[in-house]
């Protein structure tokens, strides 16, 4: 005979749970107990899930015996148990992600954030949320990093100046550029661009924060020679430790732990850069970004204090 296909697109994960307690307690009453139903409950979700069926998972012998499942119901209950063990499942992952102890995470990053700030951070995170992923983007293009943000490609950002449009942000802290020389080279405290106006200089391929700083200089009546440029902060340190030449960098792309260089304040001063993390406007953020966001804050709280000691 044949048979209509079975669609249990009405089927309600309550039908499941009713059978696999009837089937586990053997009778209705105790199934009910169990779940904290009443008897009757109980027979409503078998009878619904029988008529979504068109057949019974049940046999039922009345009296004192216990009921028994069908072949159809034996069938069923393997694979409701399957469906019910990846709703639990489910409803624990999803409780890991909305206490930011799980999920993943996008970044966008630029070099020397990359370099600083971003570990520091992603160690915080490590330290609370072991589970959480990580994916970083990084940039020294800063269109491209503001793209990354409008196509959702990461959720959080680090960028330099305005926040872009569409996008909300928080700001960390002002950026200072610093003379980087080799020690002794300079007197110890701020130097004064006409103390190097006539040094051989080290710097980057243009971009957005050179092109800040090298506006600052000549705004301070210097105009720079460079014998060498790269991309790479940590080759431009390099040059200046070689006795190539000296450096105008952001702060946060120097370690101002090496010994082999000396950081000065540049007085007057040349315009700082903004440093800022963002993320898309009226955006629910996830609870991993959340928290990233609180960390980066918190982290840069104590990256001002650096600036503040050199200053």
């Amino acid at each position: 005979m044949l048979m209509g296909v079975i669609d249990l697109r009405q089927l309600d994960l309550k039908h499941l749970v009713a059978l696999d307690a009837v089937a586990v307690e053997g009778t209705f009453g105790r199934a009910a107990d169990r779940l904290g139903y009443s008897q009757s409950a109980v027979s409503q979700q078998i009878a619904a899930l029988e008529r979504l069926l068109g057949d019974r998972v049940f046999d039922r012998p009345g009296g004192p015996r216990p009921v028994v499942l069908t072949p159809l119901g034996a069938e069923l209950l393997e694979r409701a148990r399957e469906l019910l063990a990846r709703v639990d499942a489910m409803s624990l992952e999803l409780d890991l992600f909305r206490t930011g102890s799980a999920g993943k995470l996008s970044i966008g990053t630029f070099q020397s954030a990359s370099a600083m700030l971003l570990p520091r951070i992603v160690a915080r995170m490590r330290q609370q949320f072991p589970s959480i992923e990580m994916h970083v983007v990084e940039s020294d293009a800063e269109d491209d990093l503001i793209r990354a943000l409008a196509t959702g490609e990461v959720e959080v950002s680090f960028l330099v100046g305005e926040a872009p449009p569409d996008t909300e942000s928080v700001h960390l802290f002002d950026d200072p550029y610093v003379l980087v020389a080799r020690p002794d080279q300079f007197p110890e405290g701020p130097v004064d661009p006409a103390q190097f106006a006539d040094e051989p200089m080290i710097g980057q391929h243009p971009n957005a924060c050179q092109l800040i700083g090298e506006a600052g200089l000549r705004s301070a009546g210097l105009s720079p020679t460079y014998v060498y440029r790269t991309n790479d902060n940590s080759t431009v340190t390099a040059m200046v430790r070689s006795g190539m030449g000296v450096a105008v960098m952001p702060f946060l792309c120097v370690e101002p732990e090496d010994p082999r260089v000396a950081l000065h304040p540049i007085e007057p001063p040349i315009p700082e850069r903004s440093i800022l993390l963002a993320w898309r406007q009226n955006r629910t953020r996830s609870p991993a970004a959340e928290r990233f966001v609180e960390l980066a804050v918190e982290i840069s709280r104590g990256f001002a204090g650096q600036l503040r000691a050199i200053a």
